[in-house]
């Protein structure tokens, strides 16, 4: 087949995945693009009351442009809500990495009433966040089951630490599960075959975790921790229902958003929305270049180094068995 005729050949096959993509595009702009376009034009605009002709008082939006932004540098509100909006991110991500982890582990194992542990495992993550945050609310009300079993009286929904405190152990029980059946689809894709190599080689029981399933469920449980991350920084419900608006102890900037969007303060409303789109947008990116790229070709790479002086094998030449199953694990990562 001649040159100009593999060239028309792409260029209709171009046209056509253009054509049928095109219902997609259109459905995308609808939903994402002109939502993010609104909000950003109306963060550029405040909501003024001016007298008519008539001497009545009327609303009227006035082009603003980044007066809505600035104000926002000198907001002791906006500062908290950022802060909280970040420390519960970090917080809460962390935790329920750790402990997802290590459900998903034992969930793989095989033992009596595993599919009973499993399901009741995923029960929280399926029940909706406004009605876990108001269970938890009772939980935590000053008569509920948590005082009961401190036995003292703790003001939890008041606000302060006991607050924040409340905040994360609900969300991290609500949102763990999540975590969790990400890193089990993950181990289940793995081979026997190489943990039998592992085994055949002498690599016991926390050398095979650092050196072969960490390795090889690392994407798994990036894309996890990176899905945590973007929900987190949007939470909204949970603080929402199980502690109250206008909380400065753990009001979010979901919450700062709708509150002025309440009070009919949409400029201000848009422009907080807007940086919090921002935020997860940059937080998205950051992870995925530096975190999603290299801290997945380190966790590959120290997995292969680390295990090279271990079990009486010299530094430099691990036995074969071992070092072909880090291998193979090194390929399924890449893939």
């Amino acid at each position: 087949m001649s040159t100009p005729t593999i060239a028309r050949s792409r260029d209709g096959q171009g046209r056509l995945a253009a054509v049928l993509l095109s219902p997609t595009f259109a459905v995308l702009g609808v939903v994402i693009a002109f939502p993010i376009v609104a909000a950003v034009w109306d963060s550029l605009h405040r909501t003024t009351e001016e007298l008519d002709a008539d001497g009545l008082v009327v609303e009227a939006e006035r082009f603003s442009g980044l007066a809505n932004y600035t104000s926002l540098i000198g907001n002791d509100r906006f500062q908290t809500a950022l802060w909280n909006t970040t420390f519960f991110t970090v917080t809460t991500v962390a935790i329920e990495t750790l402990l997802g982890l290590a459900m998903a582990l034992l969930m793989h194992r095989a033992f009596r009433g595993r599919a009973i542990f499993r399901a009741g495992v995923l029960v929280p993550w399926a029940i909706p966040t406004a009605i876990s945050a108001l269970l938890w609310r009772w939980i935590f009300s000053a008569d509920g089951v948590a005082n009961a079993v401190l036995g003292r009286e703790v003001l939890w929904t008041a606000g302060g630490l006991e607050a924040k405190l409340a905040v994360i152990l609900a969300d991290t029980w609500k949102t763990a599960p999540f975590v969790a059946l990400l890193v089990l689809a993950g181990l289940q894709v793995i081979p026997d075959e190489v943990y039998e190599a592992a085994r055949v080689d002498g690599a016991g029981a926390w050398q095979r975790l650092r050196s072969v399933t960490l390795p090889l469920v690392m994407p798994s449980l990036l894309v996890a921790v990176m899905f945590r991350m973007m929900d987190a920084l949007r939470m909204f419900d949970l603080p929402q229902v199980m502690i109250g608006t206008r909380k400065p102890s753990v009001e979010t900037l979901s919450q700062l958003a709708w509150d002025e969007a309440m009070n009919l303060r949409y400029g201000p409303a848009a422009a907080t929305a807007t940086v919090l789109f921002l935020y997860i947008a940059v937080a998205a990116y950051v992870f995925v270049r530096v975190l999603g790229a290299d801290m997945l070709s380190e966790a590959k790479d120290g997995g292969k180094a680390a295990a090279g002086g271990r079990g009486g094998s010299s530094p430099h030449k691990e036995p074969d068995m071992l070092s072909e199953a880090k291998d193979y694990g090194g390929k399924e990562g890449k893939a």
